[in-house]
């Protein structure tokens, strides 16, 4: 009896420890991301230093991806108009077809694709960046000298992902409205009418403040939780890649919650 009480002590034990380590892992998520607000909001933090280094990390984070993930979006909004269009004429349904496109296309996929986008060539390889820094000692040697590293290394990092996935995801959703038109009507101008009732049809207000919401939350997500894992993810360099790890699926947990939060302000 002992030994049984002693086991489920123990297991007790490590329940609490590790429900402690989560909770704190997530307030340090959103205290790094009220920081992050308010220096965002902060004209302090746009001198002309500070402005320099922000617009090169925004031109690195969005210039070199944006032609390629335009052209990419391109391509399956025709492969994809293209079956939506043929299975709704083969079930006579080809009334639907159209706002089925724009639905499953600028309202669920674009602005998920573009997050993971961003998250897998930016932010990512960012945090990698700042965590090489953070166990080299930079970010203590800036603190010695003053400087403030949030402001200076995770601040433009994180503005610039945001940056870039909303750039992406607008630029994209224009993109695939103006092909999917095109793969459906060609380029007559006949169909423009129906097509911008519909388009209304689709986005309603409350249906465009949900997909403007997300696309912001789906950003502020894949820019800030990897900065979060490399600030304070290295208390022991041998449980890094565990820490990485674990900010990876915390990204993924945080995507599919706003993702279903979403769906469920769509549908229900």
């Amino acid at each position: 009896m002992a030994s049984t009480a002693s086991i489920w002590q123990g297991r007790l034990s490590q329940t609490g420890r590790t429900a402690q380590h989560w909770l704190i892992e997530w307030w340090r998520l959103v205290n790094l991301g009220a920081i992050i607000l308010v220096l965002t909001l902060s004209p302090s933090s746009y001198s002309p230093q500070s402005r320099t280094v922000l617009a090169r990390h925004i031109y690195i984070n969005t210039a070199p991806i944006l032609l390629g993930f335009t052209l990419l979006c391109a391509l399956v909004t025709v492969v994809l108009t293209r079956i939506v269009l043929v299975t709704a004429l083969s079930y006579g349904l080809s009334q639907y077809a159209l706002q089925v496109v724009i639905r499953v296309l600028v309202l669920e996929l674009i602005p998920l694709t573009a997050a993971l986008f961003v998250a897998l060539r930016c932010t990512i390889p960012d945090g990698a960046e700042l965590t090489a820094m953070q166990a080299s000692g930079q970010l203590d040697e800036m603190r010695q000298r003053g400087i403030e590293p949030v402001r200076r290394e995770v601040l433009p990092r994180v503005v610039a992902g945001m940056f870039s996935g909303i750039t992406l995801a607008a630029l994209s959703c224009v993109v695939a409205l103006v092909v999917a038109y095109m793969a459906t009507y060609g380029f007559s101008l006949s169909g423009v009418a129906a097509y911008t009732r519909l388009f209304g049809q689709v986005f309603s207000p409350s249906v465009t403040l949900i997909f403007v919401l997300k696309t912001l939350f789906f950003c502020l997500a894949v820019s800030l939780i990897p900065m979060a894992s490399a600030l304070y993810g290295m208390g022991e360099a041998s449980v890094r890649t565990s820490a990485e790890m674990r900010g990876l699926v915390r990204m993924f947990a945080v995507i599919l919650l706003i993702e279903v939060a979403s769906l469920v302000g769509n549908y229900y």
